[in-house]
């Protein structure tokens, strides 16, 4: 018995040395995979710190310099900041900004999600179909689309005029409907990626969550807003965050149809920064409004992530 007692610890030590063997075979898989991926990753890496990271640094420096198209003229300190708080242009800018995005934002993402909830339940081939027309405008490209808009908002032979019956009336020239036309058109240049997501996202949907608690008795809008819901909310924000940001970045469609005017009413942040560094020759003072840009982006993306609370 006691050869047999003693006998025992030593037949489980070669279990102890496979389990070794084999904890240390895992590490260096687990090694060589994450080696490997940060080798895929690398190109993408790269180009992200040379054409992001890096420009954001410069435009930060820039901003506290006396910076034209000559080179840097001095040290401007807080200078540019000062001005920029003060520029009523910059104020008129960035309420015209805001007012887009708040009017914007909700709307794609509403108007996407109707669409969606009606074409995701169709077959295969009418469902592309409506996928197709509503992506085109992305696929054709923002200077289009406005060139478009730019011949039926024309005063005199634009067919808005010729419907209403308001020959000479020039839309864009007035203050009071600028800036929402302004709205319109990024609206259609914005739906389409957000519908494709959108039907995506209900197409991945449990199917037998919805069937049960149609079976007890759910209406339909117990059923989207306790089962679908929560398992669209990724998508929603990742909807919400890229359209802010690209409301936030609205400049093709001023640029081309009003250039900021009339009397600055469709003057924007976006706009501001471009008209400011190529056409007054204020570098620094354009690099400053970037960074206030950057920080209201991240503000808004911020807050849009505490909303909607989603892993």
């Amino acid at each position: 018995m006691a050869q047999n007692t003693a006998a025992a610890p030593a037949k489980r030590k070669p279990k102890k040395e496979k389990r070794s063997q084999f904890s240390g075979m895992s590490k260096a898989l687990v090694r060589r995979e994450t080696i490997s991926a940060y080798l895929f990753l690398l190109p993408s890496l790269i180009f992200f710190v040379s054409f992001v990271v890096v420009p954001m640094f410069i435009c930060v420096f820039y901003s506290f310099t006396e910076y034209g198209l000559g080179g840097i003229k001095g040290f401007a300190g807080l200078d540019n900041y000062i001005k920029l708080f003060n520029d009523p242009i910059f104020h008129r800018g960035f309420l015209n900004t805001v007012l887009i995005v708040l009017v914007a934002v909700p709307t794609v993402t509403a108007f996407s999600l109707w669409v969606s909830s009606a074409i995701y339940k169709m077959h295969s081939v009418p469902r592309s179909f409506f996928r197709c027309v509503f992506y085109l405008p992305v696929v054709t490209g923002s200077v289009a689309i406005t060139v478009v808009w730019k011949w039926i908002l024309h005063p005199y032979y634009g067919i808005l005029n010729q419907l209403t019956g308001t020959k000479g009336f020039d839309w864009l020239g007035t203050s009071s409907t600028a800036i929402w036309f302004i709205i319109l058109i990024l609206f259609t240049t914005s739906i389409g990626q957000p519908i494709v997501l959108y039907v995506a996202a209900l197409g991945n949907v449990d199917q037998s969550l919805v069937e049960a608690a149609q079976v007890d008795g759910a209406t339909k809008l117990q059923v989207f807003w306790k089962i679908k819901w929560p398992q669209i909310l990724p998508t929603t924000l990742y909807v919400l965050v890229i359209t802010t940001i690209n409301s936030f970045q609205c400049f093709a469609l001023i640029q081309l149809l009003t250039k900021g005017g009339p009397l600055n009413s469709t003057m924007t942040i976006m706009y501001q920064v471009y008209d400011t560094a190529y056409r007054l020759n204020d570098l620094g003072y354009a690099n400053a409004i970037g960074v206030i840009l950057a920080i209201i982006i991240a503000i808004f993306s911020a807050i849009q992530f505490k909303l909607v609370k989603t892993d």
